[in-house]
């Protein structure tokens, strides 16, 4: 073969194989991402109605392991408000949270207000990635960028100091700066190095489209909805993602990049959490850890309520009332009311504080529920619960009312019977199943 065709074989040869690295190059590439927002405190879901009965640390742990088995390259992401402070049981709670979450391997997660609410020693004491792009301190990291199968994604989180009271108030040092200009060299220095930018934030989406500027934003995570998960939207260049709260359930996005890196196009789902759903296995001793201090706990708190408790209480227990209210008591008898106590022992929950009173009478009450053994005449759900305390009532012969003189039998109910303890609950169907 002369030279020249030799040389030309070879220039031709050397062209395609150019050509084939360039479209390997320009190949669309694809990210799953897995995320949620805003558990508030809630490390297992109430159980009180199947309905509700989604969610919790356990199933979602069993959930992650079984995406990523399938996924291995996906990214785990959650935009905060893992706790929550409304209840004398929620700073061991939220240890355990932090505790159980830990053992999955979240890539970012974003810090808000409520998540500092036992300071953020609790926070820290756990291998969490925390995310606060705006604190100034170097307390919590700014951003968090994880690269997977040659996919870099750069985290960012603004914490909205208009959330925080003491932030706004005069004079008070500032932790937090409150210019979401300050994000963007940030972010169009993770641009400029090829990474994908997450964006976490608090705000609804009209106040983050106002304050924060999206030019280098490939994906935002706005304030969490209640419960459900919004559907995702593009505006712009932008991916808007927004969680639903109470972990009850999981997003998932596959976003396909372009050559460019930037979006071209993506699908998502919501990942239901049922009681089909397996618990981990492996975290089965945190959480019979969970339930022992739990029990410790409360024990250490009945004795204060004893105490506190030690005169005469206004509760006398629904046993003083069958002799006058026979057919009333023979009809509580057989309802589920008289049995309230043991459906919680039977989920080990006897000892939750977010459970009793609503399976007890009084329960944080003068004179009220305080334990089993001390208090065992005010165990279920009995007259008092719906009737108000009614010692004096019983020791007058009638003649004192109930402590609930004057209210309506559905208000009586929806002391309990509400939200998400009771979701179904038409006072229509369910008072004839205790008519009395």
């Amino acid at each position: 073969m002369p030279r020249h065709r030799r040389q030309l074989l070879v220039l031709i040869f050397i062209a395609i194989s150019l050509v084939q690295m360039g479209c390997a190059n320009d190949k669309e590439k694809e990210i799953t991402i897995i995320y949620s927002g805003n558990l508030n405190g809630e490390l297992e879901p109430c159980g009180c109605a199947e309905a509700t009965n989604l969610g919790g640390i356990k199933r979602r742990a069993t959930m992650i392991q079984r995406l990523r088995a399938q996924h291995p390259d996906l990214f785990l992401i959650s935009s905060g408000g893992l706790l929550s402070s409304n209840s004398s049981q929620d700073h061991l709670k939220g240890e355990y949270i932090l505790k159980g979450l830990a053992t999955m391997d979240y890539d970012a997660v974003g810090l808000q207000w409520n998540d500092m609410a036992f300071g953020l020693g609790l926070i820290q004491e756990f291998a969490l990635p925390w995310v606060a792009s705006n604190w100034l301190s170097d307390e919590i990291p700014p951003l968090r960028t994880v690269e997977r199968a040659g996919i870099r994604l750069a985290f960012f989180a603004w914490l909205d100091p208009h959330e925080s009271l003491q932030q706004r108030m005069t004079g008070v040092q500032k932790i937090v700066s409150d210019d979401p200009q300050t994000l963007i060299p940030a972010m169009a220095k993770a641009k400029d190095e090829r990474a994908i930018t997450v964006l976490i934030t608090t705000l609804p989406l009209e106040q983050a489209l106002e304050r924060i500027p999206l030019e280098q934003v490939d994906i935002l995570l706005i304030q969490a909805i209640n419960e459900k998960y919004g559907d995702p939207q593009r505006i712009g260049d932008t991916l808007v993602l927004q969680p639903g709260t109470r972990g009850m359930r999981l997003g998932r996005v596959d976003i396909v990049l372009n050559r460019n890196n930037k979006i071209d196009s993506f699908r998502s789902e919501v990942i239901q959490l049922p009681s089909s759903v397996p618990d981990a296995p492996e975290l089965e001793a945190w959480y019979l850890e969970y339930l022992a201090r739990g029990k410790e706990d409360f024990l250490q708190r009945a004795k204060v309520r004893k105490t506190l408790n030690s005169g005469a209480s206004p509760y006398i227990g629904g046993d003083a009332c069958k002799d006058c209210h026979a057919q009333a008591y023979e009809v509580w008898t057989q309802s589920k009311h008289a049995v309230a106590y043991e459906t919680l022992k039977s989920v080990n929950k006897a000892y939750d504080p977010d459970c009793i009173g609503c399976h007890t009478v009084g329960f944080e009450q003068p004179g009220g529920f305080v334990e089993p053994i001390i208090t065992y005449h005010l165990l279920n759900v009995q007259c008092e619960s719906c009737h108000g305390p009614s010692r004096s009532h019983a020791n007058s012969e009638g003649t004192k009312p109930v402590g609930h003189t004057g209210w309506s039998r559905q208000k009586m109910c929806q002391q309990c019977h509400v939200g998400s303890h009771s979701p179904a609950f038409e006072f229509e169907h369910y008072w004839p199943k205790i008519a009395h």
